[in-house]
């Protein structure tokens, strides 16, 4: 089995150890590359594709949200993962507006983190129950400020449903099972939906379809 290959951008060596002692306890992840501020990082994802990123916040020459908006730019198909031990809001949204799929902060359990891995790797996205209200008022927020939706910029009525459910945080697994149809076929909608609107990828999707009243939460 492929196994999924993780980078780790942090500034300090001795999370980077230990994420790194963590990761190797699953047999699916390895351990490609370490970055010690966010300019490496940039480096070293362009120069080994790795599957998922950890990336830290706050690091030295590039921080790790210009880092995450550089690197997903290039490679949309990367996965990343903020690490923060800020538990506040404008990191979050800046963050998810920066393409991120993922928001932990360092206090996670290793198993959770672990979980959230190979979450991301099956497109699914995680945010901290304790932030999800928060992430929910932004929507709110942005949906009552925002006039300028007409039409649903060509989006058939299937992805649509797609988007609303992605919206609430389905899985592509769980949106095939609500709308009886394959995995495949949501990853099929999932990409024509990202052309139409012209986003990176399922966060966004669901950010910028609430902003233009796409879809109701």
């Amino acid at each position: 089995m492929k196994k999924i290959r993780v980078l780790i951008a942090d500034d300090h060596a001795l999370v980077r150890e230990g994420l790194c002692k963590i990761l190797s306890m699953e047999k699916s992840i390895e351990v490609v590359g370490e970055a010690e501020n966010g300019e490496q990082a940039i480096k070293l994802a362009l120069k080994i594709i790795p599957d998922i990123i950890l990336m830290d916040i706050n690091m030295p020459k590039t921080k790790g949200i210009e880092a995450t908006r550089i690197i997903k730019s290039r490679l949309p198909e990367v996965g990343i993962i903020a690490l923060t031990i800020h538990d506040q809001e404008e990191y979050l949204f800046e963050l998810i507006k920066a393409g991120i799929s993922g928001y932990v902060l360092k206090d996670i359990s290793p198993d959770l983190l672990i979980q959230t891995i190979l979450g991301v790797t099956r497109g699914e996205s995680f945010i901290p129950p304790s932030m999800t209200a928060k992430v929910f008022a932004e929507f709110t927020r942005l949906s009552t400020i925002s006039s300028r939706y007409s039409h649903p910029l060509g989006l058939t009525r299937r992805e649509v449903d797609v988007l609303r459910l992605v919206a609430q945080g389905d899985s592509n697994r769980s949106i095939a099972q609500k709308l009886f149809i394959s995995e495949k076929t949501v990853k099929n909608h999932l990409t024509s939906i990202f052309q139409k609107l012209g986003v990176d990828d399922r966060t966004q999707a669901a950010l910028h379809a609430v902003k233009n009243k796409i879809i109701e939460l």
